[in-house]
């Protein structure tokens, strides 16, 4: 009997454990709003701003993770901002983790150095995508959008 009472007691003690390192998902709405880079020559770099909006009712409870994707012919160069983006797919995807906190009403960017392949050539435009991945956002269908890269002279 004492041996199921701990055995018990053990596995109540883990369930609690491991309950209480995720925190209930928030309703918050999550939204990317589009903003276009500006131009750069083949060569030349721009900067993606990956910008999301939470349009609340309530904070982010859990953390969340913007996705920059690049057309080819566009590669992510670091540095990025947050310092723990990382960049995947040879430079055409990059992953930005944000922190649980985001007030209603506030916003978060992440800043991603992108170049221009140096035989792009001049008026091309391409499309990339901004997207955000959280277990809080309540809404799906602002979660994405695109963006265009231009190359000028």
């Amino acid at each position: 009997m004492a041996g199921r009472v701990a055995t018990a007691l053990a596995v109540g003690a883990v369930v609690m454990c491991a309950t209480g390192l995720a925190a209930a998902p928030s309703r918050s709405d999550l939204e990317v709003v589009r903003l276009d880079p500006a131009a750069a020559p083949p060569g030349g770099r721009t900067v993606v701003h990956a910008f999301v909006a939470n349009r609340g009712p309530e904070q982010t409870a859990s953390p969340f993770t913007v996705v920059v994707r690049l057309p080819e012919g566009f590669t992510a160069e670091g540095p990025y901002f947050p310092g723990d983006c990382r960049a995947e797919a040879r430079g055409r995807l990059v992953r930005c983790t944000f922190e649980a906190g985001l007030a209603r009403l506030r916003t978060a960017t992440a800043l991603v150095p992108v170049r221009v392949d140096a035989d792009v050539p001049p008026g091309t435009e391409a499309e990339g995508h901004v997207q955000v991945v959280s277990v809080d956002d309540g809404d799906p269908r602002n979660d994405r959008t695109p963006f265009t890269l231009s190359v000028d002279c």
